[in-house]
């Protein structure tokens, strides 16, 4: 009697089984959703990373985008110029310029270079460090604590002497270091030469407080804009236009780091030693 038991209860489960799959086949036909084929060879050409450095959540949006919505094919920063290309031979159009992204933490200040500093000793994380008054004088400065270095899967930004530095024979511009720092200190920038000038500070406090808080603090003294109309300031504090750099604005951009009173200007980029 239990093995007919049995038996029934194992034909009866048979039976659902294959009742289901056939469903499940007819619906798989039934509702299938069919995919540009240009979307997956852009998908194919893209690198895979996901990183949103583009601006959509990962690769597969992009390129949906790119071939739904006409986006450029220009956007990610990890594939770069080739394969900004190869996506265009496919939906066959022109690459259009393409610019180089790259982080630029706009903090030169080193441990040594700080003043007003306070032991933490809560968790080594720049996010919970953040949220602690009087950690360091300088509210604007980087913490040290390498959020940003974690998060990078190019192992291109480092914390040197507890200042996050990059390192652009590494960097693709995926922008995960930008989106982590707490403080925003880290923005991501585009590089139309292979070195390019920049304002190592973020502070906006009047000079008097920025000295008392960081050495290499700007000052608002208004010595670089008065060289090169690279610079400008405001909210107290000098800011370089990128847009308009080029190779023949090097000598005025040279003048104004050498002139810095504080040395708080720099040139970054793959050339610089």
């Amino acid at each position: 009697m239990i093995l007919i038991t049995l038996a029934i209860a194992a034909g009866t489960m048979l039976v659902m089984a294959m009742i289901l799959s056939f469903i499940l086949g007819w619906a798989n036909q039934k509702f299938k959703v069919e995919i540009d084929p240009k979307i997956e060879s852009v998908l194919e050409t893209l690198p895979g990373v996901n990183c949103g450095g583009c601006g959509y959540l990962g690769c597969s949006d992009y390129a949906v985008a790119i071939v739904t919505d006409n986006d450029p094919v220009n956007k990610c920063t990890v594939g770069g110029e080739a394969c900004a290309i190869s996506v265009a031979d496919i939906m066959g159009v022109e690459v259009g310029e393409t610019i180089l992204v790259r982080a630029v933490v706009h903090c030169g200040a080193h441990s040594r270079d700080r003043l007003q500093l306070t032991e933490y000793r809560g968790e080594k994380r720049c996010a919970a460090a953040h949220q602690v008054a009087g950690v360091q004088g300088c509210t604007f400065g980087c913490l040290g604590f390498g959020d940003c270095v974690k998060s990078c899967n190019y192992d291109a930004i480092h914390i040197v002497d507890g200042l996050a530095m990059v390192d652009y024979k590494l960097c693709v511009g995926c922008g995960a270091c930008s989106k982590v720092c707490p403080r925003d200190i880290i923005a991501m920038t585009g590089f139309q030469e292979d070195i390019i000038p920049t304002v190592a500070c973020s502070n906006k406090d009047k000079a008097k407080d920025a000295k008392a808080v960081c050495r290499t603090s700007c000052v608002a003294c208004k010595a670089c804009s008065k060289i090169s109309d690279l610079f400008n300031l405001t909210d107290n504090l000098s800011k370089c236009d990128y847009d308009t750099y080029t190779a023949e604005n090097y000598e005025d951009a040279l003048k104004s780091i050498e002139k810095c009173p504080t040395n708080c200007i720099h040139f970054i980029g793959k050339s610089n030693p």
